[in-house]
C-alpha cells in the first residue's frame, strides 16, 4: 500500500469510527454482535476468531473451524491497541506507517502484547466514548477490519 493509499485508507477508517457509534452497549448487545460476526464467518467459510469485550471484560468469544490458539493471541494483542489508543488497531498501525515509521518504533510497546494490525474496532457510545472492542482474527488484516465494520453497520441497522 503506497502512502497515498495509506492516507485514503486512514481517512476512510476515521470516517467509519465517526459514524459507527452506538447509543448503548450491554452484555446482550455483545452477544448479538458476536453472533452476527460468527454468522458472517460461517456463511463465507472464514477461519476466524471473534471477540467482543467491554471495559476489559470478555463478553463473547468464538473460534470457527480453521482457527488456532495463535488467533486468540492476535485478538488479545489487537484489542489492547484499541483499549490503549481508543482507535481501531488498523488505524493506529496505518497512522504510524503514514509518518514513515512503524507502530513498534513509534510507541516502543512490546509486540508480544500489542498488534497494530487490522481487526479490532472500538465500541464507541455517543456522549460516552470508547467502552470496549470488537475483534476478528484469522484472515488478512484489511479483511478482518472490513468484516468487523460490515457487522457493526448491520448491527446499527
Amino acid at each position: 500500500m503506497s502512502i497515498p493509499d495509506v492516507a485514503s485508507t486512514i481517512a476512510r477508517i476515521e470516517n467509519e469510527e465517526r459514524t459507527l457509534v452506538l447509543t448503548r452497549f450491554d452484555n446482550d448487545d455483545a452477544w448479538r454482535l458476536g453472533c452476527l460476526l460468527v454468522e458472517l464467518g460461517r456463511e463465507r467459510d472464514l477461519p476466524i476468531t471473534v471477540d467482543v469485550r467491554r471495559g476489559g471484560q470478555q463478553l463473547f468469544h468464538a473460534a470457527l473451524p480453521g482457527t488456532a490458539p495463535d488467533n486468540d493471541t492476535w485478538v488479545e494483542r489487537k484489542a489492547r491497541v484499541v483499549e490503549r489508543f481508543g482507535a481501531s488497531s488498523y488505524l493506529v498501525g496505518l497512522r504510524a506507517r503514514a509518518k514513515g515509521t512503524s507502530f513498534a518504533e513509534k510507541h516502543d510497546l512490546p509486540l508480544q502484547e500489542y498488534a497494530a494490525h487490522g481487526g479490532s474496532f472500538p465500541i464507541r457510545i455517543a456522549d460516552v466514548g470508547v467502552v470496549g472492542a470488537v475483534t476478528v482474527s484469522g484472515i488478512a488484516q484489511g479483511d478482518d477490519h472490513a468484516l468487523v465494520v460490515e457487522a457493526l453497520r448491520d448491527f446499527l441497522g
